[in-house]
């Protein structure tokens, strides 16, 4: 019995929280390896880019919500969502447009891109912070649980509880179906293959008759809807802060990286091993250990490595180190 209370609480504080984190990070990490790819730059102001997605859906979702429309169980912001993707791809659209266009054409040097979409980064970031606020804000409604402690005691007598959110649901089919989709559309139309095409070889590319300025527009549409997705999903399972989002930037390029920079599996993979590690390491194991060890040899403190106040260090070290030793990453990306 104290083996199946461990599980439940490793899996109630670690491997639920980590899927649904991971799933967040993953789709965040396949814009960052989309524009790597195909635009050959690391876009500091992708972060920022879900901030802004996440906030036009929220303010879509309040009025929803104050014209008392809803979602019945699931969140509101699942309706919002689509305007906020539409308005986040008028805005990456119009920053290409005003801002990377002049440098693409100049064949400007991969870090001016960079340097460029710090500058957008800042920007984004205060405008952000201009229309919502820096505070917190709370938009999830409907069902709060799949499964709650309460219900999972009674069901199986366990002393540990197992409580599964609906966001971390939610999140997890988003993240399978969002995927699911993105990989259909690069291997099986027209357009996808375009977009590989131009990835592998732009020179050739463009021999084969490919319009260059088509396939930028569809990876800047693409990654709006996986930014916007990213950013509603881990807003509605957590909270909702521009500063967060500032910071998260870390975990999503380290996931990008770690899985190899440019290729889209390991983006997915990356964005898992991210978040177990950074969950695993900033977790006070105390709870599982008493159930597992015995009386005499319980730990009296809290067995945690880090404190969660650090988590984002997790992401920093697990980075410096694939830089070091493996910079085209798991899945041989491309090296940064």
């Amino acid at each position: 019995m104290d083996f199946l209370n461990a599980i439940v609480a490793l899996s109630n504080f670690v491997l639920i929280p980590a899927v649904t984190y991971g799933a967040q990070l993953a789709l965040g990490a396949l814009g960052v390896t989309l524009i790597y790819s195909i635009l050959r730059f690391s876009n500091f102001a992708h972060g920022d880019t879900m901030a802004f997605g996440a906030m036009v859906t929220i303010f879509v979702t309040w009025g929803l919500q104050g014209l008392g429309i809803t979602f019945g169980v699931l969140p509101t912001a699942l309706l919002a969502l689509p305007i906020g993707i539409a308005a986040t791809g008028l805005l990456v659209l119009s920053t290409d447009k005003l801002v990377y266009q002049f440098y693409r054409r100049q064949k400007a040097a991969p870090v001016i891109f960079v340097i460029v979409s710090m500058g957008v980064m800042f920007i984004m970031n205060g405008l952000v912070r201009l229309f919502i606020g820096p505070d917190d804000q709370q938009f999830a409604d409907g069902a709060r649980f799949i499964i709650s402690v309460r219900d999972f005691r009674e069901m199986t007598g366990l002393r540990e509880g197992l409580a599964i959110k609906t966001t971390q649901g939610i999140t997890v089919v988003t993240a399978i179906i969002v995927v699911a989709l993105l990989f259909w559309f690069l291997n099986k139309t027209r357009t996808g293959k375009s977009m590989r095409a131009y990835s592998d070889n732009e020179d050739l590319a463009l021999l084969s008759g490919i319009n260059p300025d088509r396939v930028v527009m569809y990876t800047w549409l693409l990654v709006a809807a996986l930014a916007t997705t990213a950013g509603v999903l881990y807003g509605l399972d957590k909270s909702f802060k521009p500063f967060t989002y500032f910071q998260l930037l870390l975990p999503v390029f380290a996931a990008a990286i770690v899985g190899g920079l440019g290729n889209p599996i390991g983006a997915i993979v990356g964005g898992f091993v991210i978040a177990f590690s950074e969950i695993m390491i900033t977790y006070a194991w105390k709870k599982v250990l008493v159930y597992l060890m015995p009386e005499m040899l319980e730990p009296s403190g809290l067995m945690q490595l880090m404190s969660t106040d650090y988590k984002f260090a997790v992401s920093f070290v697990i980075l410096i180190i694939v830089l070091l030793f493996r910079p085209t990453g798991l899945f041989r990306g491309k090296a940064v």
